[in-house]
């Protein structure tokens, strides 16, 4: 029997009500119907539950849902998703008076090679628990993590007690890497390039919506972007996509889509962020948003090449309302990385403060990808391989690590031969006209759109 992920009525419920625990809502008694009916506990770690509702159980999730969304939230104020409310949060909101810099095609080849790297490094243990990545990577002599995994050497019992990612195993662990493969850390980059020629830097969240429909097949969209698909579907306009049923609006995929914004606003850190948002609200709210929002403007900070790591991170942070879970996540991550030496107790001290968040959520995964970068100092290898060595979701962490910290490198040739050579200048991607292009031509691409005025 299929079991569609992520978007059925009895698996969606148990998220739902651990969001609404998380932004401010009440929803014990809720949470109390479903448990007297018999409902379940969302799925762990997958996107669906083995067998499927009844048909009583799976109309009364969707009647709970609706329920929940009309939950009031405490922390309404303190967490707006609309776009003039976060800057009147933001008080040190970047000035765009100046306009933007200028980016050289060589850094965006390096971004694009370090986003590629990065999240080639974390597709085979992405969902694994963090202590399986430690003990896959100890067996192998690769601890503290330093290159690609791999599955020489490593006992048969231990790969069986944690196996990887089977998706990705088979082309992403040393032995296999053969190009870059398909993933959608770098298949929204590519939409967003088609997103700019198509649109310009005033498009708008209905422009990403209708280039999704044309452009995105359905089964490469995941959580938050899964949902939204399917309200368009039915009909429902943006930024209702990100709402109607939706409890994956503040988790990583609008933070994945944003390097782009970043890319071609160089030096340009509000306006960046102001065009991951509109980007963002098609799936997302809040602190999903914040997520994204910041992640542009430390990529528009970093373009330059005239900042360092530290002064990136602090410019993403004026964009985001300083009283969010967030914020309050970055800060206290970029503390702990720079008065802790070794990086695995920055690790284990950020999974106990978010023990309760779920591993795709963007509040612990932007914290972590923070801290990779602070307590790395924003060098190439100790960024990427801190970030995907703290779990969570390990390839898009490195992606978005890699993105941040090859540009501070400015050029391919800055970047190891170990993390670029088996990348072999090709990306496979189901986004038309896309597949096999070289990240030499992606940057071209890029700078057409960052030089546009």
């Amino acid at each position: 029997m299929l079991r569609l992920t992520w978007v059925q009525p009895e698996d969606l419920i148990g998220h739902e009500l651990a969001q609404a625990a998380q932004d401010g809502r009440e929803p014990s008694a809720i949470a109390a119907r479903w448990r007297a009916a018999g409902g379940a506990q969302a799925p762990g770690r997958a996107g669906a539950s083995p067998r499927p509702a009844s048909r009583y159980l799976r109309t009364l999730a969707e009647d709970l849902l609706d329920e929940l969304a009309d939950l009031p939230s405490r922390l309404a104020d303190s967490e707006p998703t609309d776009l003039a409310r976060i800057r009147a949060l933001c008080p040190d909101w970047p000035d765009t008076g100046h306009g933007r810099g200028r980016v050289s095609p060589a850094a965006l080849e390096a971004a694009w090679l370090g986003r590629a790297a990065g999240c080639l490094l974390g597709k085979p243990v992405e969902k694994l628990p963090l202590d399986g990545i430690r003990r896959l990577a100890e067996a192998a002599g690769n601890w503290p993590l330093r290159t690609w995994f791999t599955a020489r050497g490593v006992p048969a019992d231990l790969l069986a007690e944690h196996p990887w990612n089977r998706r990705s195993a088979t082309t992403s662990l040393a032995e296999n890497i053969d190009g870059m493969p398909e993933d959608d850390d770098l298949n929204y980059p590519l939409l967003n390039v088609l997103l700019l020629q198509r649109h310009g830097r005033d498009f708008t969240t209905a422009d990403v919506a209708r280039l999704w429909l044309d452009e995105l097949p359905a089964g490469r969209t995941f959580t938050a972007e899964r949902v939204a698909y399917r309200n368009l579907l039915s009909g429902i306009e943006p930024p209702h996509t990100a709402r109607r049923r939706n409890p994956f609006r503040e988790w990583i995929g609008a933070l994945i889509r944003a390097d782009v914004h970043g890319w071609t606003n160089p030096g340009d850190p509000g306006s960046a962020a102001a065009q991951a948002h509109r980007d963002a609200v098609l799936t997302h709210t809040a602190n999903g948003v914040y997520a994204a929002m910041f992640t542009a403007a430390v990529v528009a900070a970093a373009a330059t090449g005239t900042h360092d790591v530290h002064t990136c991170l602090r410019t993403g942070l004026t964009v985001v309302p300083p009283r969010s879970r967030l914020a309050r996540a970055v800060v206290h991550a970029v503390a702990l990385a720079r008065t802790t030496a070794g990086f695995d107790d920055v690790v284990d001290a950020l999974h106990t403060t978010h023990r309760t968040a779920h591993w795709v959520h963007a509040v612990p995964n932007t914290a972590l990808i923070a801290a990779a970068l602070t307590h790395a100092g924003g060098d190439f290898t100790g960024s990427v391989t801190r970030a995907v060595s703290g779990g969570w979701d390990t390839d898009s962490n490195g992606a978005t690590a890699g993105s941040v910290a090859a540009l501070l490198a400015g050029s391919p040739a800055a970047l190891p031969e170990r993390w670029t050579a088996p990348l072999k200048n090709r990306l496979a991607t189901s986004v038309a006209d896309f597949d096999g292009t070289g990240f030499d031509a992606l940057a071209h691409l890029t700078h057409l759109e960052a030089s546009r005025p």
